[in-house]
């Protein structure tokens, strides 16, 4: 067989392990060994498709980790709104305890609320209207 055979199967092979594992970095890998079949079949010697194939999927492999690192990481899934559609709705709490926790009436049964200490207001206020925050277990983290 061809040394471009051989490259082509390699990145079939590195495919279809991606789509078995959903690591998104071995189908950048698999663009470097496809850029190295493409240089076999353009003549290349050995040493070119390997540095093809070096290029083009360490490149790939490079460029994303960058952008990856770029982004802000996400929010934990406790205070994510998207995980969570608790998150923003309002409760009513109508005293607090010493330790900063409150029971409270929220969709049809009694769950504990856990004040969200900030630096402006470190302690919990009075009683009054709260918006949840996140989850912790299976109490409310509420917040201004």
């Amino acid at each position: 067989m061809s040394p471009s055979t051989w490259w082509w199967i390699a990145t079939a092979l590195t495919v279809a392990a991606e789509l078995a594992s959903g690591t998104f970095y071995l189908l950048m890998v698999a663009g470097g060994l496809a850029a190295g079949a493409v240089s076999a079949h353009l003549g290349a010697p050995l040493a070119g498709q390997l540095l093809a194939a070096a290029l083009v999927g360490g490149g790939a492999v490079a460029l994303w980790t960058r952008q990856r690192q770029r982004r802000p990481a996400p929010p934990p899934a406790a205070s994510d709104p998207d995980q969570h559609l608790d998150l923003g709705q309002p409760v009513h709490v109508s005293h607090w305890r010493g330790d900063g926790t409150a029971r409270v009436h929220y969709r049809g049964t009694e769950w504990t609320a856990r004040w969200q200490a900030t630096d402006a207001a470190p302690l919990p206020p009075g009683p009054g209207t709260f918006t949840i925050r996140a989850l912790r277990g299976n109490q409310l983290v509420v917040g201004p």
